[in-house]
């Protein structure tokens, strides 16, 4: 059984990665919000818990996966940097998540983050 979850979580990442690539920008934000969506009660509520639990970290290590290369890590980054300016008073939350998942997305989640490329090359 586990094993079988191990394999669906695999095609879902490979999945979203294959769709991202294949999108523009409006399509990659859309897919980042998803994924951040995942973590809602812990972004609005600070629960469960007082860490998410593993279906948001499982979107924290898919959105990390899709930030492979420096092109997606920067739309990536423009996206989060996106939710945290739109979701202000969950903004804190937001930065959280990776660390609290122990994945790295290769870059900070901080409004004043610079998401020039030379900035994001070495990000992972």
């Amino acid at each position: 059984m586990a094993r079988e979850k191990s394999v669906m979580c695999m095609v879902m990442v490979l999945g979203v990665a294959l769709i991202i690539q294949g999108t523009g920008a409006a399509e990659e934000c859309s897919t980042v919000t998803a994924l951040v969506a995942a973590c809602s009660s812990f972004v609005n509520y600070g629960t469960p818990d007082p860490t998410p639990g593993a279906p948001c970290c499982v979107a924290m290590t898919t959105l990390s996966n899709i930030a492979s290369s420096t092109e997606m890590r920067q739309a990536v980054c423009r996206c989060v940097m996106d939710l945290i300016t739109t979701y202000n008073p969950n903004a804190t939350a937001i930065a959280t998540l990776p660390g609290f998942c122990g994945v790295s997305l290769g870059f900070t989640i901080d409004p004043n983050t610079d998401l020039s490329l030379n900035k994001l090359v070495s990000g992972k």
